[in-house]
């Protein structure tokens, strides 16, 4: 079969510009991180560095692998052929570029030049890990304001929501394998164990939800479709109050002791309960848009 490529025209298109423009950014930054060297990094709290370091270089470099994929199979017209809803992966993977890329953006600058520890290499890594957020952001916006059928569920608001939902899983992970790892002092281990059992749970539904949109399994679930969300949708509302509560106890409780090593316990437990706190409200919005679409359906 002959390989069509796009037209002349389409290589100077927004979308085939921005997507050249997350994949020269993304490449540019875990390379300018990973050529840095050990005297450039914080060296105080060596085991919370190599937690995020891992967690930012997984981001820089996965979602960078996956724009190359989708830029080039964009090129050669080649998405017809993979078993997969094209639109719905495009859309996920802009969305969620953006928000892991931000994320990274926040953590890498924390993490990195933290008590003098700033190099040229290091802001400039910032710099570029902010610019890839840029692109993806304009790439959510420019395949946002294409039409419903070409943007797919995943560019409806109950779609972004689920994004949402995913980014919060996807976070929050780290934040919980290095609190796991050496408890804040005066925070009870059952409270650690409890918020994630919790955020595993919600991450594995995320999970499964992206799954079977991208895969368009939604036809073959034991449960009509519009049922299985509202299902996941509930049981995250009430993982993530409790775990919610707990971050706000494990707060109180730290803020009790008063003592300066728990500094940055304080600021692992305030990260944790923002990111907890907004998908919170993302699967409580995501609950209140399925309840609405059960009862529209019920009355027709």
């Amino acid at each position: 079969m002959p390989v069509i490529v796009l037209e002349a025209r389409d290589f100077t298109s927004p979308l085939f510009l921005v997507r050249t423009l997350e994949v020269l950014s993304g490449c540019t930054t875990f390379s300018l991180v990973a050529s840095l060297e050990p005297s450039h990094l914080n060296q105080s709290n060596i085991q919370l560095r190599n937690t995020f370091w891992t967690f930012c270089m997984f981001t820089w470099c996965f979602f960078f692998t996956l724009t190359l994929f989708i830029h080039i199979l964009s090129i050669i017209q080649f998405h017809s052929l993979i078993r997969i809803s094209w639109k719905n992966l495009t859309m996920t993977a802009a969305v969620l570029g953006a928000l892991m890329s931000l994320s990274a953006s926040v953590v890498f600058p924390w993490l990195v030049m933290d008590h003098g520890g700033v190099s040229s290499r290091s802001v400039a890594a910032a710099v570029a890990s902010f610019f890839t957020f840029l692109a993806y952001t304009t790439e959510s916006y420019i395949l946002r304001t294409q039409a419903q059928e070409q943007r797919g569920y995943m560019g409806s608001m109950p779609g972004l929501l689920k994004i949402l939902q995913l980014w919060g899983g996807c976070y929050i992970i780290p934040l919980v394998m290095e609190m796991v790892s050496r408890p804040p002092g005066g925070v009870h281990s059952w409270q650690m164990w409890v918020s994630g059992v919790s955020y595993g749970v919600c991450a594995l539904m995320s999970l499964i939800t992206a799954v079977v949109i991208l895969g368009d399994f939604a036809g073959r679930c034991f449960l009509p479709f519009d049922r299985f969300l509202a299902v996941f949708s509930l049981i995250g509302v009430l993982l993530y109050m409790v775990a919610t509560m707990i971050c706000l106890t494990k707060i109180l409780q730290l803020r009790d002791l008063g003592q300066s090593d728990t500094n940055k316990d304080a600021e692992l437990v305030i990260m944790e309960t923002v990111v907890a706190s907004i998908t919170l409200l993302a699967y409580t919005v995501d609950l209140a848009f399925s309840i609405k679409l059960l009862c529209d359906r019920s009355h027709t």
